[in-house]
Formats: structure tokens, C-alpha cells, sequence
């Protein structure tokens, strides 16, 4: 087993500890914590945010953190502390992308160096590692300001397709990129867009906590659920049309009126106004709780992530799929470089006509056999495996 251990790690990204919502950020932290001491570093507080979300807990500890009422370094854990930053930032991102962005934001990050060094200095952190979760604008200086032993990029989303990380982080993603000392992502695709920019990036996978996905006597199917026929063909998950294909789900329940899709998950403006809800063979069961989602796959006979594919999902790693296979299920999905993890577990499509002709396949060959070996991939995607592909992509550049 690869493994780094008695370090200092200071992990710095985009999801404050103090979101209740995971990440993979978080979860790798934890991970780096069970061999090295890691300091996590929430973002400084920007001018907007803190106008804006005033009234927040958020928002009022780190203004109390700003004036000194309150110590913002916390111990959580053993080997495991997360800072505040005693600073605020301008908020910049309406300024044109010129040199003028560049000056303002290094600004910014001096800011925000300046104050962690105080954390730093108080932890005695040495020849420490920085891990850097795709915070391309705060933390693009951090390497020349803190001075690590090690810089590494994580990349695990094409962040620059969206409107507001693309404005100026299609220039800046590439040279925080190049200069960093090795780049890990997620998937084949992004780690490939990194070695565009930096021949040190390795493809080091995906972590699951799939704990409580399950298909044992534990989960019940919800009566919701139990009372729509079989077969049920069913996602889990937001239902985004910047994220999901619509036509291939209209397509399968034309195509299958004997079939019954069901769609599990908050809807946007465009789900809301599309023509699946006049189909009576597709059911909408809204928002639902994490810890009842389990419920809800294991009374779907196929699960399906049908991705439509552009700059912003054709790079994602699906964990959806993790969650699908932990319970044994046949999962239908589009082919995308990602997905090619999945080969040989995965019935996965390239058309809406292949869906149709994939699913009546998943449907009609599924055994126990084929469950199990379903489950047993599912349980290789660790967050200890991930971290152990971290270091001994670290391991390789360190040497």
C-alpha cells in the first residue's frame, strides 16, 4: 500500500468545512488525516458574501473571526484542524478578464497568505504539502506565497465550462495548471486536460462512502414506489437539463409505454415544463431525503444516468454510478471518457435507440451472479483507495 505519512498538509478549495454538504474535498482531508496532520483552510470571506448572507451563521462567525472575538483556527479531530481566515476579500469576478483582474486578485491572495501563515505558524507546519481543490483564483498564488514542499492541483469538474469560473479561468485554470508541481483528477478526461499543461497529472479515480447504499432487508422500498409496475427504470439525483437528456427519457417511455420511468429528485425550470409530465408512464417523486435515497434504487429494476453530453458533463466522474452498482443494480448510462471506468459493469449508450435496446438487455440477463460482481467493483471506489492514488502520484514527483 502506498501511503505518506507524518506530513503537514494544508488542503485549500471551494467547500467550507462548515457547508453541510459533502465534497470530495472534505472526505479526502479526513482521509489525509488518518497518517498526517492536515490544516483545512476555508475560503476568506468576500465583500459580497458578506452583505448579502449578513444575516448567516456563516457569514457572523467569520465576521466575529475578522474582529478578533472569536480564535478561528479549531481543532476537530486528531491531526485535524480548520481555519478561518481573518481577512476579507474584494469581490472581483465582474472585472473584465486584463491585467487589471490579475493585480486585483493577487491582492486578494496576499490577503488571504498573510493570514493563513498565522495558522502556519501557530501548527509549526513543516515541509508541508498544499492541496489545492480547484480554487483556481483565491489560491492561484499560494505556491509562490506559502512556499510549499509540494503543490498539487486537484481537478474534479470542468469547472471553466460555467459562466463564472469560465470568464477568467480560462486563462488563469491553465497556468495555476502549469505551475503547480503535479496535477490529480478524477477521471481519464480531466486528467487529460491537465497534461495539457503539465505532463506530471495522473487520473487518480474517485472515493464513495457507500456505506449505507445496501441491498439487504435494512432497506425498504417506499410505498410510493411499490405501487408503480414493474419494471421500473429510475434515476436518483437533481434533475438538471444542463445535466440530463430529456429526449432520451421521452424517447424510452414512447418506445416502452409497458415500462414506468421514475425520477427521483429536484427538478429545474426546464424539467418542470417538459413534456415527461404529460407521459403516464414516467413518475415524478420529488426531493427526497439522502439517507432514503437506497430506498428508492433498490425498487428500480435498471438505473440510469442519462448524461447529455457537453463541455461541462462530458469530464464528470459519475458517483451516481457507485451508489447504483452498491446495490447490485443494472445501471444504463451514456458513453462518455469517464465512463470508461465502468466497462464491463455498466451498460452504457451512445443513442436514445441504444438505451432502449441496452435496457430490454440489463432487464432480461440479470442474475445474482452479475449483482454481486456489481457490488464488489462498486466497493474498490474507497476514499483510502483515492487517497492511496494521491500519494503515490505525489510519491512519483517528490523523489
Amino acid at each position: 500500500m502506498a501511503i505518506i505519512e507524518n506530513r503537514d498538509i494544508i488542503v485549500v478549495g471551494q467547500q467550507p468545512w462548515d457547508t453541510p454538504i459533502g465534497s470530495n474535498c472534505k472526505d479526502i482531508a479526513l482521509e489525509f488525516s488518518k497518517h498526517n496532520r492536515v490544516l483545512y483552510i476555508n475560503a476568506p470571506l468576500d465583500r459580497r458574501t458578506k452583505f448579502q448572507q449578513a444575516d448567516t451563521e456563516g457569514v457572523k462567525k467569520r465576521v466575529r473571526v475578522i474582529k478578533g472575538e472569536e480564535d478561528g483556527l479549531e481543532e476537530i479531530a486528531p491531526n485535524f484542524w480548520v481555519f478561518y481566515p481573518d481577512v476579507i476579500n474584494e469581490s472581483i469576478n465582474w472585472v473584465k478578464p486584463t491585467l487589471v483582474f490579475r493585480i486585483l486578485n493577487k491582492i486578494n491572495n496576499k490577503r488571504f497568505a498573510k493570514s493563513v501563515k498565522k495558522a502556519i505558524q501557530r501548527l509549526d507546519f513543516r515541509n508541508f504539502i498544499l492541496f489545492n481543490d480547484s480554487d483556481m483564483f483565491r489560491s492561484y498564488h499560494l505556491k509562490e506565497l506559502l512556499k510549499p514542499a509540494t503543490s498539487i492541483y486537484y481537478s474534479r469538474d470542468n469547472l471553466i465550462a460555467t459562466p463564472y469560473w469560465g470568464k477568467h479561468g480560462k486563462s488563469i485554470e491553465p497556468d495555476l495548471i502549469r505551475k503547480s508541481d503535479l496535477c490529480v483528477a478524477n477521471s481519464v478526461y480531466l486528467a487529460n486536460y491537465c497534461k495539457k499543461y503539465n505532463p506530471n497529472s495522473f487520473s487518480v479515480g474517485q472515493g464513495c462512502d457507500l456505506s449505507t447504499f445496501k441491498n439487504d432487508d435494512s432497506v425498504v422500498v417506499p410505498e410510493s414506489l411499490t405501487a408503480i409496475p414493474k419494471p421500473i427504470l429510475g434515476y436518483v439525483g437533481a434533475l438538471l437539463s444542463i445535466r440530463l437528456d430529456e429526449n432520451i427519457l421521452i424517447h424510452l417511455a414512447e418506445q416502452k409505454p409497458d415500462w414506468n420511468l421514475v425520477l427521483v429528485g429536484p427538478e429545474d425550470e426546464d424539467f418542470k415544463a417538459s413534456r415527461l409530465h404529460q407521459l403516464k408512464n414516467v413518475h415524478f417523486l420529488g426531493p427526497q431525503k439522502p439517507e432514503t435515497l437506497p430506498a428508492y434504487i433498490k425498487g428500480f429494476d435498471v438505473c440510469l444516468n442519462p448524461q447529455v453530453l457537453n463541455p461541462l458533463t462530458i469530464g464528470n466522474y459519475p458517483r451516481k454510478i457507485d451508489e447504483y452498482l452498491a446495490m447490485g443494480k443494472p445501471t444504463l448510462a451514456t458513453k462518455t471518457e469517464a465512463m470508461s471506468v465502468f466497462e464491463g459493469y455498466v451498460y452504457i449508450a451512445e443513442t436514445k435507440e441504444e438505451y432502449v435496446a441496452l435496457a430490454e438487455k440489463a432487464l432480461a440477463e440479470n442474475s445474482t451472479d452479475r449483482e454481486n460482481e456489481r457490488i464488489a467493483f462498486a466497493q474498490t471506489h474507497t476514499w483510502e483507495k483515492n487517497v492511496e492514488e494521491i500519494y503515490k502520484a505525489t510519491a512519483r514527483v517528490e523523489k
